[in-house]
């Protein structure tokens, strides 16, 4: 018998180790993606790969790891380890996400060699290579996007793989950047597999493992005791992308969800075949999505690790835009794709707890990359950023506004810093008021995000929600669109701007003194308005 009491130390002592590792990674990172963002996510795992607890950190990020650690331990073997290795993958058909995201796993052995788990995170890299500054471009397939990593040793014994990581850094952009961001993943990783080696040196390795697995069973029953809450039956929803950036098209994503007793089924069966465009997911990234969703309807202090995921089977149809076959372009489909299938997800879900599920939140990540020469600073670089939006109103109170939502968990650039890094002035930085969808309880608003550059260079922009606007629940209105906007100084008169509206997903090349404006999407509203 497991130890309620103990069992809910250990579970705080597990996730203060991710904690900490989140707290290195910041506090170490080189990039603002990395310092200022927080666009990472650090876990511990056991020894056979499932995931014990996690930090405060990026839902898309946390639900794919496991499946990284997976492909690792397949590619590897437990056996094939040695304390002193580290692992590095980013390639999406192999746990990962997409290729900016690059994962570091450390294996972590005790004093007597036995292997007890692994200290794993994965942060998005502002550049790693391919066709356009940034790495999130109009792709038609995964080359096009950067750097393929499979799972390789970075590390042997302690020893760096020099030819690697030289080979790497060779690849992109801002080699410098990528290289202080990678040394901090490298400190997370230290810190986490130091701090799980104490805690077995002090309560002892088979209390530590009989504890893993205690907290893996707890969330298991957690997550029972909440399906068998909810009525049987099957419930169906489905939503699209706006188009893939290549093609016009809209592309639907379906989900059928069967409760039966304390049991779900989710079945994308319905959802349109991969597409030429980047809007592909993995399988990873809708497992993370289900996970997101599930996880946050339990909405209780319980642990959160792969023992939620144990009572749920997942139908991804192979070859469609829930689980893309290579070499299908992908990088939308982490940023992009999650939203909506987080949207249908939960759009399903609120036919089974009305009372419990929120109207759509943007749905759109509002992806900007920006890349060129900055000649002030006589460097390359390399900008990304994901913009927040309206959340979807609440059944018991207005959403919020100008926030990231669901598969994001990001903060913003603050201006200071990204003046300071990066060859731009921000014009507007503000509430896009009235764009929360109307109802008994409002949508939240958007933002308008408006930047001068003063460099030439390089934009792509990856949104969405800019045709399909968020849903409203319960009799509440949709919220308001997004839209991006271009406006380019006159040749004849360069204090004349001349604007011009931009697709969804969209590159295109900036002179200095051009302006960028992207206003995100408002959150649905929630009931009828009275």
């Amino acid at each position: 018998m497991i130890d309620p009491i103990r069992l809910e130390v250990f579970k705080h002592l597990f996730s203060s180790i991710a904690d900490e590792m989140g707290v290195v990674l910041r506090r170490t990172g080189y990039s603002p993606n990395i310092k200022e963002r927080r666009d990472y996510s650090c876990a511990l795992f056991d020894a056979q790969g499932q995931m014990v607890a996690q930090g405060a950190h990026m839902p898309v990020h946390l639900g794919a790891m496991p499946m990284s650690v997976a492909a690792a331990l397949d590619h590897f073997g437990p056996d094939r380890l040695r304390p002193g290795d580290v692992i590095m993958l980013n390639n999406p058909y192999r746990g990962g996400t997409h290729l900016p995201d690059i994962s570091l796993l450390t294996p972590i052995f005790v004093a007597s060699g036995e292997l007890i788990g692994f200290a794993a995170n994965r942060a998005h890299h502002a550049d790693v290579g391919g066709m356009s500054p940034g790495s999130m471009p109009l792709s038609t397939e995964l080359y096009q996007e950067g750097f393929v990593i499979p799972p390789i040793l970075l590390y042997e014994q302690g020893r760096l793989n020099q030819a690697v990581w030289d080979l790497l850094l060779a690849n992109v952009r801002t080699p410098d950047e990528r290289a202080g961001d990678l040394r901090a993943q490298l400190a997370s990783n230290h810190i986490g597999a130091a701090r799980l080696q104490q805690m077995a040196g002090r309560y002892g390795l088979a209390e530590v493992q009989a504890e893993m697995a205690g907290l893996l069973d707890y969330a298991e029953r957690m997550t029972r005791t909440l399906i068998a809450r909810l009525p049987d039956g099957q419930y169906r929803f489905q939503d699209a992308m706006d188009d893939d950036g290549i093609d016009a098209e809209p592309a639907v994503i379906a989900v059928a969800i069967t409760i039966a007793g304390d049991e779900a089924v989710v079945d994308f069966a319905g959802t349109s075949p991969q597409r030429r465009g980047s809007i592909n997911a993995t399988e990873a990234i809708t497992l993370s999505a289900v996970y997101y969703v599930f996880r946050c309807l339990i909405g209780l202090d319980i642990p959160s690790n792969s023992g939620c995921l144990r009572p749920i089977t997942v139908l991804t149809p192979s070859g469609t835009l829930v689980n893309a076959r290579k070499p299908a372009a992908v990088a939308a489909g982490n940023v992009e794709t999650s939203q909506r299938i987080t949207d249908v997800l939960l759009g399903a879900l609120a036919q089974a707890a009305p009372d419990h599920v929120p109207a759509a939140s943007q749905g759109t990540m509002n992806n900007i990359t920006i890349g060129g020469w900055d000649s002030a600073r006589n460097h390359a670089f390399a900008y990304y950023e994901t913009i927040g939006g309206g959340m979807g109103a609440r059944p018991d109170r207005a959403g919020a506004d100008a926030i990231h939502t669901h598969m994001t968990n990001t903060l913003n650039t603050p201006v200071e810093a990204m003046e300071y890094a990066y060859p731009f002035r921000m014009r507007r930085y503000e509430v896009r008021k009235e764009s929360g969808g109307a109802g008994r309880f409002r949508g939240g608003h958007g933002i308008v995000r408006e930047m001068e550059l003063l460099s030439p260079a390089r934009v792509t922009i990856l949104s969405d929600r800019r045709n399909h606007a968020p849903y409203g629940l319960m009799g509440g209105k949709p919220g308001k669109s997004g839209r991006n906007v271009l406006s380019k100084r006159s040749a004849a008169n360069h204090d004349s701007l001349a604007e011009t509206d931009l697709p969804g997903k969209c590159s295109f090349d900036v002179a200095a003194g051009d302006v960028v404006r992207i206003e995100t999407p408002g959150g649905g509203g929630w009931g009828e308005f009275k």
